[in-house]
């Protein structure tokens, strides 16, 4: 009998490896799929090329109980390190599993270097909006890209660091 998901069952996070993708994508657009009317159409994590951001090596899943419960899509880009995407399987809230993956990529940025971490956020995803500037985020842009209205929010890292961002 699987166990239940509780907020005391620590997600074990790992690179995706070509056998995660499918996991991964159904894990982003159960994540998603609440937000494709508020938003008019499919957030842009639900678009992503999932196959081939894993063969980069840019995906991490979160498991519990051997099953793929959470998503992270990072990267470095000319901006600094990126979080692209964090989505967590709906039956999965409220188990820290997004925050374990937040803290994954504040430690993977701190490790390659960098001083700051960024994501955006979708302008009609409120529940982020008042998420991140708790969690110590700060907002510093907003901007139309790929025809949706972002929000983009930086956190700084303890760490020192060698690269600018």
């Amino acid at each position: 009998m699987p166990q239940p998901l509780t907020p005391v069952t620590k997600p074990v996070i790992r690179l995706a490896t070509a056998h995660d993708a499918i996991a991964a994508r159904a894990c982003v657009l159960a994540a998603f799929e609440p937000y494709v009317a508020r938003i008019g159409r499919p957030p842009a994590p639900m678009l992503l090329d999932y196959p081939t951001l894993v063969e980069a090596s840019y995906v991490w899943v979160a498991e519990l109980s051997s099953q793929v419960e959470g998503v992270l899509v990072q990267y470095e880009t000319p901006d600094g390190f990126y979080i692209d995407t964090v989505a967590v399987n709906p039956k999965a809230r409220g188990t820290g599993v997004g925050r374990a993956l937040l803290e994954f990529a504040e430690d993977e940025a701190i490790r390659r270097g960098f001083a700051s971490v960024y994501l955006c956020t979708n302008s009609k995803m409120v529940e982020n909006q008042m998420l991140y500037p708790k969690i110590g985020y700060v907002e510093y842009d907003r901007r139309i890209e790929a025809g949706y209205d972002r929000i983009f929010y930086r956190k700084g890292l303890a760490a020192a660091s060698t690269n600018a961002v």
